[in-house]
């Protein structure tokens, strides 16, 4: 006896960051956008080293998060400005990442950074899926996907033009707006930093306020060209402190030149 199997239908294999879109199509909305997101990797740099020497973490800049599949793709991505995601292979099959894809890899980010244009609206959305889906033009709210979806245990906000920075922790499955400490900053624990306002002039803008990292004593994380100048003059002050120590020795008949 014989017996014919009828063709299944299966599923495609749930896409990965190399068949999703690693755009949106819309334009970075302000120019501070890309100073911004590249000082808080570049001063987090080596807190990330020690916590991770086997390398293993990953940091969007204005990339998408996968979190669900739709037709376009894009509509199912949130795209923080910012994000560090512990635990994750920087690059996947040797290939930089073009997205991260949260069904592939399940471990969420720590913190996400919004850079609100505007009064912050759109980064505090709480609209829901099924609210979105029955009304026509509707979007997910990021707040919602963020606290709900992605679970995102701390979440960030900095409205720019106004100056004005809030940080959420997900607790108990909700977001708290969290108060900062007497420093103004706000503690990202399992980081071991701060994040609050510093203010001061990157590369050729103009002196503003810019969202910075500290230590949990209130040290300024340096990025790379703060520390060069630091050790700069670190060393101009040493040679000074050696050529006055010579001259007095000089002044005492001694000649500091003979061992």
């Amino acid at each position: 006896m014989s017996e014919t199997l009828a063709d299944i239908a299966i599923p495609p294999q749930f896409p990965d960051h190399t068949q999703l879109p690693e755009s949106d199509g819309t334009f970075v909305k302000n120019f501070q956008e890309h100073p911004q997101t590249v000082i808080l990797t570049d001063s987090i740099a080596q807190v990330l080293q020690r916590l991770h020497p086997d390398g293993q973490y990953c940091i969007g800049q204005d990339c998408g998060i996968y979190w669900r599949e739709t037709e376009p793709p894009e509509k199912g991505a949130a795209a923080p400005d910012w994000f560090y995601v512990p635990g994750v292979p920087p690059r996947l099959d040797g290939k930089n990442r073009r997205s991260y894809v949260l069904w592939r890899e399940y471990i969420p980010p720590l913190i996400a950074v919004e850079l609100a244009s505007g009064n912050g609206d759109e980064e505090r959305d709480v609209t829901p899926l099924p609210l979105a889906g029955s009304r026509e033009g509707a979007k997910v709210g990021k707040f919602w996907v963020y606290e709900r979806i992605i679970r995102i245990p701390y979440y960030a906000i900095y409205e720019i033009s106004n100056e004005k920075l809030e940080v959420y922790h997900l607790v108990d499955f909700s977001y708290h707006k969290m108060q900062p400490n007497e420093r103004g900053h706000y503690p990202i624990t399992p980081l071991g930093v701060e994040l609050g306002l510093w203010q001061g002039s990157y590369l050729n803008n103009p002196e503003q306020f810019w969202l910075r990292w500290w230590d949990l004593e209130g040290n300024l994380l340096l990025i790379g060209q703060e520390e060069a100048e630091l050790q700069r003059q670190r060393a101009e002050q040493a040679e000074q402190k050696a050529a006055q120590l010579a001259e007095r020795l000089r002044a005492m008949g001694i000649d500091p030149e003979i061992e």
